[in-house]
């Protein structure tokens, strides 16, 4: 009892209201530690100040801002001197509170900060993941007992959720450490000291003084990418960041004039960066991709996105045409998809023409071949105008093509404008709710021209593409380019982009047509493994990912600006451990504001 009562009591010098802290819960390592990697002093300090001091039992029970920044940094947060070599020259008492005016900073607050980050990283991927398991269970609805007795429940170390949360934690940390490894490398072999190592070594000194060394370096944390199973997920991943990745590295180029080049001045040196061409664009992928697009539908079907084959399936009716109402249930109506592969089919017969069964009635076989067997419902009651087979299948109620092609634009013109305007609103309006109120003219202007160009755009393609099976059959030979028109077809068909090209704000324009772009990437490179023109490298896709981290890093570091959004560039300065900034926009202010103030001065000496 005499010695608790000498000692000193923790809850006289706490403040009022504080619980007590005793000096070993504020040196314990485990305590500190498990804060440290938990949450930072300046976010407890947010949270004390919006959440824990409105509530008085919160407030009583949780320890005070300046008792949590102790345990956090423990010894390290002891005060530094501030005289010369850190030994602090104060005189008396003076010196002794000046010298503890100023804490020490931690030496490992990156990579706590690093490690924090990615616990974060994997906790919310992995909320994520079980909130879409959820999600989806009760829109899909729930599986039959049997499936679900069948399907063996996986160990936990292959569990998706817990190998993709565990690849995007483990790439974020090893980013950020591998960047600062190789940005502290960078700067011992630049010292002074370093001086014989770089002239012994000058090719591996000038590579790791290089200012895309640590952005290159950093790159290999992609490689933990390859912790997730799900080699589909992969695929698109890869193909997203590489897409994105070749995006800012075009931009890039395009601002430092190595595309377009500069425009001399007087004295013969570059004045000005040339401008781009107004009819230059991302548009100009689209009759490549369209064409490729459409081959894969009709011969490789399942190296086609099932989504956008049954988009283009429903959005067809008037080539494609459905079960009629009085039709007979006993009997067998082809469907769309039964369709296309009939007309591949064609082409491969090298596109045989048509018998009309209402003027040959006595004929027995009017198809050329018992694989065309599935349209015969289509063609036993066609026009008995029509000569073409592909004709008959397309539109067998009438003869003419125009008179189709005119069809198809009055059915799903005005289905898809519709859609289209109400996607564009929302995508407008949830993030600006205000914008109809203030400016209602001009909004609704921006809404109903980008629905009718998009529109316009998606209808004229895909009634390009499916007249000129009929218009190729025709007027060209029946052996001339007979699976090849496919490609053609949709290569003309990729030109309505020049109608979304012409739209303001070419942004989104923009992203639209590089979707599609990776789309066709993506289908041609399951079609060149199908057939066997290439081999699929074994990690390629993660592979694919590293240069696409490698890539967005280098032009990262070379101009900021060339990553157009600045949420883009935000993430970018977070993923690399220099917070939630956009210091690309930041350092071109300040350049602003010297170039000012240099002008100014001058101005001044002149005057």
């Amino acid at each position: 009892m005499a010695s608790r009562a000498g000692a000193p009591s923790s809850r006289s010098t706490a403040p009022s209201g504080a619980p007590s802290m005793t000096a070993r819960s504020t040196t314990d390592p485990i305590l500190r530690n498990a804060l440290r990697y938990t949450i930072s002093a300046r976010e407890y300090a947010t949270l004390h100040k919006y959440v824990i001091s409105r509530s008085r039992a919160l407030k009583k029970r949780a320890p005070t801002v300046d008792t949590v920044q102790r345990i956090i940094d423990g010894n390290r947060g002891r005060t530094q001197p501030v005289g010369k070599g850190g030994k602090g020259k104060g005189r008396g008492r003076e010196g002794e509170e000046e010298e503890k005016a100023v804490p020490l900073r931690g030496a490992d607050d990156y990579n706590a900060r690093a490690v924090r980050h990615s616990l974060r990283v994997f906790v919310a991927t992995g909320a994520l993941m079980k909130l879409w398991g959820v999600v989806s269970a009760r829109l899909m609805g729930q599986k039959s007992d049997r499936a679900s007795a069948t399907k063996k429940k996986q160990p936990l170390h292959k569990s998706p959720t817990l190998r993709l949360s565990l690849s995007l934690s483990t790439i974020l940390l090893m980013y950020r450490i591998l960047f600062r490894f190789f940005n502290r490398l960078r700067a011992h072999i630049l010292d002074p000291s370093a001086a014989p190592f770089r002239l012994r070594n000058p090719t591996t000194a000038g590579a790791l003084t290089s200012p895309y060394a640590p952005a290159v370096g950093a790159s290999l944390a992609g490689l933990a990418l390859g912790v997730y199973p799900s080699r589909k997920l992969r695929v698109t991943i890869g193909l997203y960041t590489i897409f994105r990745a070749l995006e800012f590295g075009w931009n890039c180029a395009e601002d430092n004039g190595m595309v377009w080049g500069w425009e001399k001045g007087v004295h013969g040196k570059p004045a000005r960066k040339r401008t781009r061409p107004s009819w230059w664009g991302s548009w100009m992928l689209q009759p490549v991709a369209f064409g490729q697009l459409l081959h894969a539908l009709v011969f490789d079907r399942d190296c086609f996105p099932s989504f956008w084959s049954n988009f283009i399936f429903n959005n067809s009716t008037a080539y494609l045409h459905r079960k009629p109402g009085e039709y007979p249930l006993g009997l067998k109506w082809p469907q769309a998809g039964e369709i296309v592969d009939s007309l591949a089919q064609m082409a491969r017969l090298n596109w045989p023409a048509f018998i009309s069964p209402t003027l040959f009635p006595t004929k027995e076989d009017t198809l050329p071949s018992s694989s065309l067997a599935a349209i015969a419902p289509l063609t036993s009651g066609a026009h008995p105008l029509i000569t073409a087979l592909s004709c008959a299948t397309l539109h067998p109620s009438d003869p003419s093509c125009s008179r189709t092609f005119l069809t198809f634009w009055l059915r799903s013109f005005p289905p898809l404008t519709r859609l289209l305007f109400l996607v564009y609103s929302a995508m407008l309006l949830l993030p600006r709710p205000s914008a109809l109120y203030h400016f209602p003219l001009s909004t609704v202007h921006t809404l109903v021209s980008s629905a009718l160009r998009t529109a316009g755009f998606l209808t004229g393609a895909l009634a390009t593409a499916w007249s000129s099976v009929c218009f190729f059959q025709a007027w060209f030979p029946r052996a001339f380019l007979p699976t090849q028109r496919f490609f053609l077809g949709g290569f003309l068909a990729g030109f309505w982009a020049l109608l979304e090209h012409g739209r303001k704000g070419g942004s989104s324009s923009r992203g639209v047509f590089l979707s599609s772009a990776k789309v066709s990437v993506e289908s041609l490179w399951k079609v060149g493994v199908k057939r066997r023109w290439w081999r699929a490298m074994r990690g390629g896709n993660v592979w694919v990912f590293v240069a696409a981290l490698m890539l967005t890093g280098v032009v990262y570091e070379r101009d900021a600006t060339a990553v157009r959004e600045g949420a883009w560039r935000k993430g970018i300065s977070w993923v690399r451990g220099e917070g939630w900034k956009d210091w690309g926009m930041e350092e071109e202010e300040e350049d602003e504001d010297e170039d000012g103030e240099d002008g100014e001065g001058n101005r001044g000496k002149d005057e």
